[in-house]
């Protein structure tokens, strides 16, 4: 049996093809993937901050499942209907695909991993290879990301088998922001904790639901401290650090308390 014979027991024949079919099933497919990637982004800042990381990550499994039905539904009307064509096709195609497209079909495969294994989602604050930002959407390929710049940084999600993901909130609401005071050792240490405890509470960014926690570190050139609590929304993470920050200083500074003078090349962590 020749090649030619053996495709025409596997595929129609052109003629016998449904091409008005199969590009009506293609069009609304691609119609209802664009409808997501347009429109839930915008209901997603519509609704509140909790469920906001429930929604968005609806958006790449509608996505996904919008093209496996458009695939169920079109193999059908290009292979003749059998169990063998269909496992030959597949095959075939797999294998073609495979040596092909290494990298981009690792990356959706990891794009397959990364929605069921959910190292990151839509509204999830996360660092991969230096860059930091809140994941807006993902695709079978790809992540896309919003850095603080706000720059958009697009990330393949093959980048999973081999790199550290940091991920801030990890689905959650809450989101812990950290502001670092470096003093001079001549204060009184109890007072200036609580004052940079009443700072935070006053933050009109502060989740009151969420803890207030300030840590004090004595270092060769003076004391650390590290007031820790949690904005409302995690977009407002660098508007609340800056926050504490300003105020916290400006309540020390009422108290006559300095800051530390560290030696140059000194580590502050």
């Amino acid at each position: 049996m020749d090649r030619k014979t053996a495709l025409t027991q596997v595929i129609y024949d052109l003629g016998q093809i449904n091409f008005v079919r199969i590009i009506l099933i293609v069009a609304a497919a691609w119609l209802l993937i664009a409808a997501i990637e347009r429109l839930f982004p915008k209901l997603a800042d519509r609704v509140p901050g909790r469920l906001r990381m429930y929604f968005m990550p609806l958006a790449p499994i509608l996505r996904l499942l919008i093209m496996v039905v458009a695939i169920i539904l079109i193999v059908p009307l290009v292979i003749k209907p059998s169990f063998q064509n269909l496992v030959a096709i597949l095959g075939a195609t797999g294998l073609a695909l495979g040596f092909a497209l290494k990298d981009y079909a690792s990356s959706v495969f990891a794009g397959i991993v990364a929605i069921y294994e959910r190292p990151y989602r839509p509204g999830d604050w996360v660092e991969i290879e230096g860059a930091y930002g809140e994941v807006q959407s993902l695709s079978l390929r790809a992540l896309r990301m919003v850095t603080p710049d706000d720059t958009v940084v697009t990330i393949p999600h093959l980048k999973i088998w081999d790199h550290r993901i940091y991920n801030s909130n990890d689905g959650k609401r809450s989101l812990l922001c950290v502001a670092d005071f470096y003093l001079h050792p001549n204060h009184e240490a109890g007072l200036v904790r609580q004052k940079l405890y009443d700072v935070a509470l006053a933050s009109p960014y502060l989740d009151l639901e969420q803890p207030i926690t300030v840590i004090v570190a004595e270092k060769p050139w003076g004391t650390h401290y590290r007031l820790k609590a949690y904005p409302i929304d995690g977009r407002d993470q660098f508007q609340f650090t800056s926050d504490l920050t300003v105020r916290g200083k400006a309540a020390l500074a009422k108290r006559g308390i300095t800051c530390a003078v560290v030696p140059v090349g000194y580590p502050l962590k």
